[in-house]
């Protein structure tokens, strides 16, 4: 038997996803370097909004604080065969206190999503989601002085109405309080973008992915054993694809933030609220209302407007 038939990375099946990787990002490098970051933005709203399906599942099983933890804690699991492979030293970083402050950052913004996540459809959850890109936009103007084009405004502007028109039948029923919590949960989650962003700086979107699981996964673990519920084996696997879709996700996204200004990819994110639509009528039978529809036609035009102005 040839020596190399036992390495995993040697099969027909991981050299052809390697070479259909590597045309993929070849053909990006010959787009603009905004629409590569909304590509990159898109990739990893549709990795999200699979995963956000699959972890309400299973908070609707767990407490929000376990399936929090274990989210983030396999995520770093699956990730460790990659870190072995290249070695520790690439993983090395001098800004070690940086990961930690966004890993709190973000860890807060994931305890009110989590409380959250089991208890409105989602949908609104990512409708919700939506009202960050407008604390970006801001921050990133004033953080990290990033010139604010006419027409990110304008994008950001028409999305959140249609955010406006999807949110407003629901705010005043019996499930406002939650999301009330969940758009708490968008200012926060815009600050860990914008302190991911100036990570982008010096640190690569690997490192930056490693760093963030281990700090969420140690700030998670508290609140996680104050409720654990051993979780069983099917929950074992669910949180297992949340790890690899919540990595792969968050790889795409800092890669968004390498490729423009932070500003560029936000039209990008309105798409999210189309694919949550569909996965929570698919997975909880929860039909899209007009407003929805109308909302998500509205949030589209901003998108694809974005994209040929760009």
């Amino acid at each position: 038997m040839p020596a190399d038939s036992a390495d995993p990375s040697s099969s027909p099946l991981v050299r052809r996803s390697r070479q259909a990787w590597l045309t993929l990002c070849r053909r990006l490098e010959g787009w603009s370097a905004t629409r590569r970051a909304l590509a990159w933005s898109a990739s990893a709203g549709l990795l999200f909004s699979v995963l956000n399906a699959t972890a309400r599942e299973l908070s609707l099983q767990l407490h929000p604080y376990e399936s929090q933890f274990l989210r983030y804690a396999l995520g770093l699991v699956v990730m460790l065969p990659l870190v072995a492979r290249a070695g520790m030293a690439v993983y090395r970083t001098p800004r070690v206190g940086a990961h930690f402050v966004r890993g709190a950052v973000h860890t807060v913004g994931l305890v009110l999503w989590y409380l959250a996540l089991p208890r409105i459809p989602l949908a609104d959850m990512t409708a919700i989601g939506f009202t960050a890109p407008i604390f970006i936009l801001i921050g990133a103007a004033i953080f990290l002085s990033e010139p604010m084009r006419r027409e990110h405004w304008v994008a950001s502007g028409v999305g959140l109405l249609g955010v406006l028109v999807v949110l407003g039948p629901r705010l005043s029923g019996q499930g406002g309080w939650w999301h009330l919590v969940m758009l708490a949960s968008a200012p926060v989650f815009a600050a860990s973008f914008l302190l991911t962003k100036a990570l982008t700086r010096t640190d690569s979107a690997g490192v930056i992915v490693v760093w963030q699981s281990i700090s969420v996964a140690l700030f998670s673990l508290p609140l996680a054993a104050s409720v654990w519920q051993w979780p069983s084996a099917a929950q074992w696997v669910g949180f297992t694809i949340c790890g690899v879709l919540g990595s792969a996700g968050h790889y795409c996204l800092t890669r968004s933030f390498r490729s423009a200004d932070i500003s560029a990819t936000q039209g990008a994110k309105f798409l999210d609220l189309l694919w949550a639509t569909l996965l929570g009528w698919a997975v909880f039978g929860d039909a899209p209302t007009a407003s929805t529809l109308i909302g998500g036609a509205i949030i589209s035009a901003a998108t694809v407007w974005l994209a040929r102005r760009s």
